[in-house]
C-alpha cells in the first residue's frame, strides 16, 4: 500500500467524477455550453472550463497541502516535492467528441505520489461507465473487475491511436499507423487517451499508442496497468515530465504484444 489515506484519496475521486459526470451530461441536454479555441485550433468548451473549476476548488478544499495538474488551468506547474501528492485532472478527455454528441468522452482524475501513479479514475457519463484503480489493488469497471486482453496474435490486435492539434506533426505518426494497419486486423481513433487505456483494461482493445500529456493517460495508464497490461513508451520521451505521468510515446498493450508493437513502432522500421 503507497499510503493509508489511499482508499480516501480514491473514493474522493470517485465522487468528484460522478459529480463531473452529471456536469456534462447536464450541459449537453441542454446544449448550455460555448465553444472556444485555445492554441492550434485546439477546442475547449465552456463546461470544460466550469469541471476544471469545480474539481480544482473541491481539492483545494479538502487537500490543501495537495498539488494540482490541471489540463485547462495549471499545465505549467512545478513538482516542488515528490512527496507531495499531485492530482493530475483532465476535466473532459475527449472536448471535439462532447462537443459534437459523441459519446467516448470521460473526466480523468490520476494522482501521482513519491513517483508512482497511486489512484485513478475514469468516468465515461455518456456509456455508463466508470473505471477505477488504486496501486497494487486491482482495475474496475463500475464494480466488474478488468483484465486485459489474453490476445497473442499480433494480426488479430485491434489498436487506438489518437491525432495531434498540430497538422505539421501528422507525418510520422501517420507512418506509424500504416505499420500498424499493415501488421493488424485495425485501428481505432476515439478521440479519448483516458478512456482508449481503460479499454485497453477491459480487453476491448489490445493496445493504444500516442503521444499524450500527463492529464491525458495519469489516471489511464493506472487503470491498465491494474488490469495486467505493460505499459511503456516506443521512444525516447522529449519532455522532462515525471517519469509515471509522462505520456511523451505512450504505448500500453497486453504484454503478449508489445514487443511486436514497440518494433513496429521504431522510427527505423520500414514497411
Amino acid at each position: 500500500m503507497i499510503s493509508g489515506f489511499d482508499i480516501e484519496w480514491l473514493d474522493f475521486a470517485k465522487s468528484l467524477a460522478a459529480s463531473a459526470g452529471e456536469m456534462m451530461i447536464e450541459a449537453r441536454n441542454k446544449a448550455a455550453f460555448v465553444r472556444d479555441y485555445k492554441s492550434d485550433h485546439e477546442l475547449v468548451t465552456s463546461t470544460d472550463l466550469a469541471i476544471d473549476q469545480f474539481l480544482c476548488s473541491s481539492i483545494a478544499t479538502r487537500y490543501p497541502e495537495h498539488l494540482i495538474l490541471s489540463e485547462e488551468s495549471s499545465p505549467d506547474i512545478q513538482f516542488i516535492s515528490t512527496d507531495t501528492p499531485v492530482w493530475v485532472i483532465d476535466p473532459i478527455d475527449g472536448t471535439v467528441n462532447f462537443a459534437h454528441g459523441h459519446a467516448h468522452v470521460a473526466v480523468s482524475i490520476g494522482l501521482y505520489l513519491n513517483g508512482e501513479r497511486v489512484v485513478g479514475v475514469v468516468n465515461a457519463p455518456f456509456l455508463n461507465e466508470c473505471y477505477w484503480a488504486r496501486r497494487s489493488h486491482g482495475a474496475y469497471c463500475n464494480d466488474e473487475l478488468l483484465s486485459v486482453s489474453g490476445n497473442s496474435v499480433l494480426r488479430n490486435a485491434l489498436v487506438a491511436t489518437g491525432f495531434p492539434y498540430q497538422k505539421d506533426a501528422l507525418k510520422p505518426i501517420l507512418e506509424r499507423v500504416s505499420r500498424i494497419l499493415h501488421a493488424c486486423q485495425d485501428i481505432r481513433r476515439n478521440g479519448s487517451a483516458a478512456l482508449d487505456l481503460c479499454w485497453v483494461a477491459s480487453g476491448r482493445l489490445n493496445a493504444y499508442f500516442e503521444v499524450v500529456k500527463p492529464w491525458d493517460m495519469a489516471a489511464g495508464a493506472l487503470i491498465a496497468e491494474e488490469a495486467g497490461a505493460k505499459v511503456g513508451r516506443y521512444s525516447v520521451p522529449q519532455n522532462d515530465w515525471p517519469e509515471a505521468i509522462n505520456g511523451d510515446s505512450l504505448l500500453v498493450s497486453s504484454p503478449a504484444l508489445f514487443d511486436d508493437l514497440y518494433a513496429l513502432l521504431q522510427s527505423e522500421h520500414s514497411l
